[in-house]
């Protein structure tokens, strides 16, 4: 998800922008916003949005199941590194999608959720 790190948004604002995108009733339990790019965790789901083009009009949408991820890692920023990496595989991808991550998200916490989701879809 782009060179620059995400910053941690309330997921309020996911339920506003990609409304459309959620199925009733589903629920955004955190999100990750760089400059143009959007990742979010929802009660079902990994969203990636890649905003694309000079203008921005062009849109990609990566919806990623809970139960075709087959690994993940949070990385923690360290001195010389600013940001910590999201790493997630999908049984479909040899090499993992990777978000970069503020340094101020905590890595813990990113994990918690991944590991309740991944394993309670399992």
């Amino acid at each position: 998800m782009g060179i620059l790190s995400a910053h941690e948004i309330d997921p309020a604002e996911i339920e506003r922008s990609y409304g459309p995108i959620l199925i009733e009733g589903e629920r955004v339990l955190a999100a990750f916003k760089a400059v143009r790019d959007t990742a979010f965790l929802t009660d079902l789901r990994f969203v990636l949005v890649d905003v694309q083009g000079l203008t921005g009009s062009k849109t990609s949408v990566q919806s990623i199941p809970y139960r075709s991820i087959t690994r993940f890692s949070v990385e923690s920023a360290g001195t010389l590194d600013l940001d910590s990496d999201l790493n997630i595989w999908v049984s479909s991808l040899a090499t993992p999608i990777s978000v970069k991550v503020s340094r101020n998200a905590d890595p813990q916490a990113i994990l918690r959720l991944l590991a309740q989701q991944v394993l309670a879809k399992r």
